[in-house]
């Protein structure tokens, strides 16, 4: 397998992936997964596309991500795993879409509006 060139995004954080078979190394902006990021949560969320389909271990994963969170980046990566592979084998396809890993998460932060202290927030109401 060639080396090829996936987008994943989540959030306002945009991952860009290259993957090509090999022994299973997982970078990050040239860090380790593990240095990368600190909780095993976001691990497991970057890592699920590869624990669905059984695939640990087998393919050599570069990752540039930019934008937001920790949270959004491991998301981003998710999304763009999960398009890896699915181009990689279409057998794959079935399990990838039954876990949700294939659709974008467009669920965006709702903007502050005006006269208001935050999106949602009101100002306490006084009647006199």
């Amino acid at each position: 397998m060639e080396q090829k060139n996936f987008i994943g995004r989540r959030k306002t954080s945009t991952a860009r992936l290259y993957i090509k078979s090999g022994s299973g190394n997982f970078l990050v902006n040239d860090k380790e997964l593990d240095n990368y990021f600190s909780t095993q949560a976001h691990r497991n969320i970057a890592t699920l596309p590869l624990d669905v389909t059984e695939l640990n271990g087998q393919f050599d994963i570069k990752v540039t991500v930019r934008g937001g969170g920790i949270t959004g980046q491991s998301g981003a990566i998710q999304h763009a795993l999960a398009r890896a592979l699915d181009d990689h084998d279409e057998e794959l396809h079935g399990v990838l879409k039954s876990h949700d890993l294939l659709t974008r998460d467009d669920r965006m932060v709702e903007r502050k509006k005006y006269g208001q202290p935050k999106a949602r927030k009101k100002f306490q109401f006084s009647k006199r």
